[in-house]
């Protein structure tokens, strides 16, 4: 019999035997009934109703008028608990003679107060946001039905102090309070918990998150440090998105989504509008008080964005380009590289780097199992594949069909008990569109095969009447096939962690701290944090918090392995009478942990850490208005950085490269006067480096349907502690960021306005000097207008974004990164029904 057959009748008899126990504890027993209404005491049907007790944990939704009946309940006192997505919870306690009908008094929803969501990813513990011990930001499920974003980095790109970049259809990076980049690894990233951070390098791919804004109840944004908690790699922040559980959406739900964008820019000047477009089916339902499900599938698929053309920008005067100086260091000129968009490395004067767009299918389960005991279990698992451009450092990687991520997961939590295990499984195929393997003389290509195992368990106990304790740990496997790293060790991780939070009258003190050892790392690592909280009333809360957190060496870091011709050096800078003729020059990119002529590389990688110290302040105004206020310091220790200088490691006359032409002494000579040849790019530690700001940001009901928000997050230059850290290798983040936006969702009506804006920036991160420099400041203006039919079954909307069709390339549209595509004016229609 086969595995999957055999789990197939394990499965059947689980639910067989499920379905037989709830028949036998239905045979007596009395009635409990009543009704779920808001403040004015109007109906609220589709509540959500749970009563626990002795040996009893079932559930309903309440019917059209609002009420909701269980019957064949057991003599005893049980709690009857009610919630509704936008209105807090509220418990009532019933008594049940095993006869009969006990009739409960309304229960009334308040409408959610601001502050007063509840969150976990802040200590792993349940709390109110108002009580977090870090800074915070909740997008709620009305603000993800109302929004026009179209995709995460237009979702998150209005919170505050988080700096988010869109550099082609599928490719989003993001980063907390510094500037973030291409492959951006300093950002944990969790879906119900669940790492979707990928070890093996350390980026995130958003479009392998199998879940569609629909089946999320809350996207929770921890902007800063939060490695005390969650362990290696939440350096600079964590989000976590929590879907609903199949009790919270019953039903089915398609929807279909349609558009297109501009692209008459760039590379694509006179071209015809690109499509975008895409589908989804969700179901999920409860069959009894045990066993309920959710099943999703999807599809969405975009043309390619047009690709910038021309000169990286400098200062440019009809057909020639001026570099510019970088803004940390005058002595070195940065831009004025061609743009590689009409340039084969291996095919001079054919179309190269011919831009994609991207292809998604989707798919994720569901299936929760409540026990009797009050705890549940939950089995989920899913897929998700991409295509398209991925932009590295050393250019862009191009995501061939067929590569996949996959998941499954078993939890079990009862109370303040967890314990859950993950598999997360990625499959994929990428060659580089600008780097030769000059082993090959083809393009080089990353083949990427990577096992995660995980297992985790955790507890919070409340201790007498003012102290909450929160402990665990885990344990993770990391198995690795890469092509470009072909030593790659597999490795191990644990960690363990204690939180302790103590409250007295107005003060609560927040106290934890975790110790982390991997396998790549000699010593084990212990992170902190400490926060001070006085609250002078129930609804504000002043904060002051010391926080450590760190970020192992990935795989790649530790073993990149690669011979790539890293530049076409022109032999005119020798001899002017050599015109345009070129030179391949080859470079060695090797990982810390790689030989070198079968020598020991001497520049072993330690962890990247961060000390952050930061003043906030989260206060309610009249149970509508929440202000946010904070403060912060981030030193930087350790940054692992890619190398990329051309005079660090370079080509010399003991030396020279395979096929140099001249005698080797003119090397030395070109090195003189600042031309270095480079012979090997690798990874570093560098020094200390200083990231402050501060952000303000305000969020306020106008009245139930209505809300509004505001936000202004200033982040100054970074700033070098030591003199480890070459000017060369600092970026400059936006220092202004600005958001606002108002949302409606009424019975008839929903729909949204919002305006972002950030200012200038300088990107580092990409090829060598040439190709660094400034983006210009940009604007987008988004909107989206629908309208609900038959009771709110069909919703109709509409949504844009960049309506204005802002152009800060100057190009046709904006460039977020300096090496990224061009976006323009977006626009879709969508189409949603759900029906029960």
């Amino acid at each position: 019999m086969s595995r999957w057959l055999k789990t197939g009748w394990v499965v059947a008899l689980g639910l067989a035997l499920s379905s037989g126990l709830a028949q036998a504890q239905s045979r007596s027993g009395g009635t409990v009934s009543g009704s779920v209404v808001d403040e004015s005491g109007a109906i609220l049907p589709g509540a959500n109703v749970q009563i626990t007790g002795p040996g009893v944990n079932r559930f309903q939704t309440t019917g059209a008028e609002g009420t909701y009946t269980f019957t064949v309940v057991p003599a005893g006192t049980y709690k009857v608990t009610a919630s509704m997505s936008g209105f807090g919870s509220a418990t009532r306690d019933a008594t049940s003679s095993g006869s009969g009908t006990v009739q409960v008094p309304p229960i009334a929803l308040k409408v959610a107060v601001r502050g007063e969501e509840v969150v976990v990813t802040a200590s792993r513990a349940e709390t109110s946001l108002i009580n977090a011990p870090a800074t915070m930001t909740v997008i709620t499920s009305d603000a993800l039905e109302t929004s026009p974003a179209q995709n995460f980095g237009d979702l998150l790109r209005g919170v505050p102090g988080l700096n988010v970049i869109q550099t082609s259809a599928r490719d989003i990076n993001m980063t907390s309070r510094q500037d973030t980049s291409t492959l951006s690894n300093s950002q944990l990233a969790l879906l119900d918990g669940r790492s979707i951070y990928l070890d093996f390098f350390g980026m995130i791919l958003w479009d392998f998150v199998p879940t569609n804004p629909e089946q999320i109840k809350q996207i929770e944004v921890v902007r800063g440090p939060a490695s005390a908690v969650w362990g290696a790699n939440a350096l600079t922040g964590v989000i976590n998105i929590i879907t609903k559980s199949p009790r919270e959406a019953p039903g089915t739900t398609i929807t279909l989504t349609g558009g297109g964008f501009g692209r008459d820019a760039g590379s694509l000047k006179g071209e015809g509008a690109g499509a975008q477009w895409g589908g989804n089916l969700t179901t999920a339902g409860a069959p009894n008080d045990t066993w309920s499900y959710r099943f999703s599938g999807g599809y969405f698929k975009s043309d390619a964005y047009a690709r910038p053309v021309g000169f990286v920008p400098g200062i440019v005067s009809g057909n020639t380009c001026t570099r510019v100086p970088h803004p940390f260091d005058p002595t070195l000129l940065t831009g004025c590289a061609q743009y590689p968009a009409d340039r084969d490395p291996l095919r001079p004067g054919e179309t190269a780097f011919a831009n994609r767009g991207t292809s998604q299918p989707k798919f994720d389960g569901r299936l929760d199992q409540e026990l009797h005991n009050g705890g549940r279990i939950t089995y989920s698992g899913g897929y998700s594949g991409t295509t398209g451009l991925v932009h590295t450092g050393i250019g862009p990687f191009d995501l061939q069909s067929g590569s996949s991520f996959s998941f499954g997961r078993v939890a079990y939590n009862k109370g303040g008990f967890k314990m859950a295990t993950f598999g997360n499984f990625l499959d994929g195929k990428a060659p580089n569109l600008l780097s030769v393997d000059a082993r090959t003389g083809q393009l080089l290509q990353l083949d990427f095969k990577t096992q995660t195992y995980d297992f985790e368990i955790g507890n919070t106990s409340v201790l007498g009447s003012n102290n909450i304790l929160t402990y665990g740990g885990n344990a993770r496997r990391n198995n690795f096939d890469l092509t470009i790293a072909p030593a790659a060790k597999d490795r191990n991780e644990f960690g363990a962690y204690v939180q302790d939070e103590l409250y007295f009258n107005r003060l609560r003190f927040n106290l934890g701290g975790r110790v982390d050892k991997f396998g790549n790392i000699d010593k084990a690592i212990f992170s902190q944090r400490v926060t001070a909280m006085y609250k002078p009333m129930q609804s504000h809360s002043f904060r002051l918090s010391f926080n450590q957190a760190f970020r192992s060496p990935s795989a790649i870091n530790n073993y990149l392995d690669v011979f790539t011709v890293v530049a076409l050096f022109p032999l005119a800078a020798v001899d002017p009478r050599l015109g345009a003729a070129t030179l391949p020059i080859v470079a060695h990119s090797v990982g810390s942990n790689v030989p070198q002529q079968g020598e020991p590389s001497g520049h072993n990688l330690v962890e990247q850490k961060v000390t952050a110290y930061e003043a906030g302040y989260t206060g309610t105004f009249h149970n509508k208005t929440t202000v946010g206020l904070a403060y912060y310091i981030n030193d930087t220790k350790n940054d692992i950085n890619f190398v990329t200088e051309a005079c660090r490691k370079r080509y010399s006359a003991a030396n020279p490269p395979a096929g140099w032409p001249f005698p080797p002494i003119v090397l030395e000579v070109l090195a003189s006067r600042g031309i270095c040849l480079p012979s090997e790019f690798t990874y570093l530690n560098l020094g200390k480096v200083r990231n402050k700001g501060f952000e303000v940001s305000v969020d306020h009901s106008i009245n139930r349907f209505v809300n509004a928000f505001a936000n202004y997050s200033w982040q100054d230059d970074p700033q070098t502690r030591d003199d480890k850290t070459p000017a060369s290798e600092l970026a400059m983040p936006p220092h202004h960021r600005f958001n606002a936006g108002v949302s409606l969702n009424q019975r008839r009506y929903l729909g949204a306005l919002s305006l972002n804006y950030t200012s200038k920036a300088f990107w580092t991160d990409v090829l060598s000097d040439p190709y660094h420099g400034y983006t210009d400041a940009f604007t987008l203006l988004n909107a989206s207008f629908g309208l609900k039919w038959f009771g709110g079954a069909l919703v109709t909307s509409i949504k844009g974004t960049n309506l204005l069709n802002d152009d800060n390339s100057n190009q046709g549209g904006v460039q977020q990164h300096i090496f990224g595509d061009i976006i323009t004016r977006t626009v879709v229609g969508e189409l949603r029904y759900t029906f029960h």
